[in-house]
């Protein structure tokens, strides 16, 4: 069934919207992908706030230019059955959620990614970008950094104290 001029607006509006608070826009080919893999691929993605969305080529190209990536929308590969991956909060996630789902799902091929800044990112450089840590994973070595040497002060700190205790419990027992 065609869209109506008024329902393209809409899509094309929606994507400028997604776009336009998205840190990491990221395309990928789906062709051969399952209606019930892509719902998959769409719940695992919404788990890290990532939003999956299949746009036509055309719409998404007039997204981009609206939205004042002419330089992207000329030069960012757009062709074939896309689907975007948009994020809102990390530069990381959209990569990791396609990159993750296409380890089982081999179908889907990771094609470029245009960053807030417009910089059009190769599919090379996202899949380095979708082996980082995420930032919670960050945040957790960051803790784990940071707290290291106060756990082991406490360590040695309780170490010396339970010495002690242990030589006064044998000196108790040897004078009994």
């Amino acid at each position: 069934m065609a869209r109506t001029k008024e329902s393209k607006n809409q899509v094309v509006d929606e994507v400028k919207s997604l776009l336009s608070s998205s840190k990491l826009t990221v395309a990928a080919h789906y062709s051969g992908t399952k209606v019930t893999q892509m719902l998959q691929l769409r719940h695992q993605a919404k788990d890290s706030g990532t939003t999956i969305m299949v746009v036509k080529n055309r719409l998404f190209k007039r997204a981009l230019i609206d939205s004042g990536f002419k330089v992207a929308a000329e030069s960012m590969p757009l062709s074939g059955q896309l689907v975007f991956a948009f994020n809102p909060d990390d530069e990381v996630a959209p990569a990791q959620a396609l990159a993750n789902f296409a380890k089982t799902n081999p179908q889907i091929e990771l094609v470029a990614a245009l960053n807030s800044d417009g910089q059009i990112i190769e599919s090379s450089d996202l899949v380095m970008l979708a082996s980082l840590p995420t930032k919670e994973q960050l945040r957790g070595q960051l803790i784990a950094t940071l707290s290291a040497p106060f756990n082991n002060l406490v360590g040695v700190l309780s170490a010396s104290n339970r010495r002690i205790l242990y030589l006064l419990k044998a000196r108790a027992s040897q004078t009994t």
